[in-house]
């Protein structure tokens, strides 16, 4: 007797996607990294913010576009992170390079309390607690005297023209201290986007990632199948946390100056950043790489126009929200079906023929 059972696979990129992807990006990069030799300063430092916004953009696309926690409190992250780097460098002597990760380390370690309070809350909630959360932290470091308190600090001059790095890029390509500075936080910020984006990539692709995924979509149902929703929104929160700060500490570097309302902005580190990944499509690690390109064009197109600039950033949001409720990329992306970092699973199968002899001697 022959039977046909079904035989099923679940895929998530295909050869095609694979080798498109690989080409793609190992090209880009190659092309970053050898920005700072073909295109002046100014270039530079507009693609160090790229970069930075990005690694911002994709740390809240995880929070909320994977584990549907949406905060309006991630400036908390940007501000404590650039005031710990601060205060490792004016207080402790301590190198700015190593003082951006020991600023990504308390970062998480201000996460963990945070998260205690905020994880009580849900929905909207969850959002103003965040934001209560940031709040308080901005009030309570506008007090710390040796950082300049409410009026805020400026780098001393020696830790950022001898951070480390900075000598031997003088040497070896004979830049001027103000350029290598520029040329170093740059490729720290194209490692950190490299890193940010590996590690969100291979989250998603793994079976955490496929956890993280029902517990967004429906949290109750996912803890009946034995996934632990606490613990998957934690290990996120704490993550995103750590990168928000190493980001926040990278920016300030390049700022060299720092103040409570600037470090804690809402507009521009969470408000921006929500703009960035709504316009490009949450849920998606594309999404919020066409949306900070977006974003970094419409800002040098419409900066001029002052408060009207914010209103038709705010038209165009809430028009791709009703004409493209994916985003550019997911509108995009339906319709070609290219997936450059594909994660979604797809369930795929056939018959498979096999045979079963039966019979008295079978």
């Amino acid at each position: 007797m022959t039977m046909a059972i079904p035989s099923f696979t679940v895929e998530t990129r295909t050869r095609a996607s694979t080798t498109l992807s690989a080409v793609a990006v190992v090209a880009l990069l190659l092309v970053a990294f050898a920005a700072p030799f073909i295109v002046s300063r100014g270039v530079i430092q507009d693609l160090f913010f790229i970069l930075t916004m990005l690694v911002l953009a994709q740390n809240w696309n995880l929070l909320a576009g994977y584990a549907g926690l949406i905060s309006v409190g991630q400036q908390v992250f940007v501000g404590f992170g650039a005031y710990m780097m601060f205060g490792c460098v004016i207080l402790f002597g301590v190198d700015p390079v190593a003082a951006i990760l020991i600023a990504g380390l308390l970062s998480v370690a201000l996460a963990i309390p945070t998260a205690f309070f905020t994880f009580r809350l849900y929905g909207p909630y969850f959002a103003i607690g965040t934001w209560v959360v940031a709040e308080v932290v901005r009030l309570l470091l506008a007090q710390w005297k040796a950082l300049g308190g409410g009026t805020g600090t400026s780098l001393p001059r020696d830790a950022t023209r001898d951070m480390m790095g900075v000598g031997v890029m003088r040497d070896l390509f004979g830049m001027k201290a103000s350029e290598a500075g520029d040329a170093l936080t740059y490729w720290l910020a194209l490692i950190l986007v490299v890193a940010t984006i590996g590690f969100i990539y291979g989250l998603l692709r793994s079976k955490q990632g496929l956890g993280l995924a029902a517990v967004r979509d429906n949290e109750q149902a996912a803890r009946a199948v034995g996934v632990d929703a606490r613990r998957m929104k934690t290990v996120v929160y704490l993550a995103t946390a750590f990168m928000t700060g190493i980001a926040g500490a990278l920016i300030y570097v390049q700022k060299a100056r720092i103040s409570p309302d600037a470090a804690f902005s809402v507009t521009d580190w969470t408000a921006y950043v929500i703009f960035i990944v709504v316009i490009g499509g949450i849920g998606t690690i594309e999404g919020p790489i066409l949306g900070v390109i977006i974003f970094f064009l419409l800002q040098n197109l419409l900066a001029d126009y002052g408060s009207w600039y914010l209103l038709m950033l705010g038209l165009l949001g809430i028009a791709i929200m009703f004409f493209a409720p994916r985003g550019l990329w997911g509108l995009f992306s339906g319709r070609t079906g290219i997936q450059l970092f594909p994660v979604r699973r797809v369930l795929k199968g056939g018959p498979l023929n096999l045979t079963h002899r039966g019979g008295p001697h079978g």
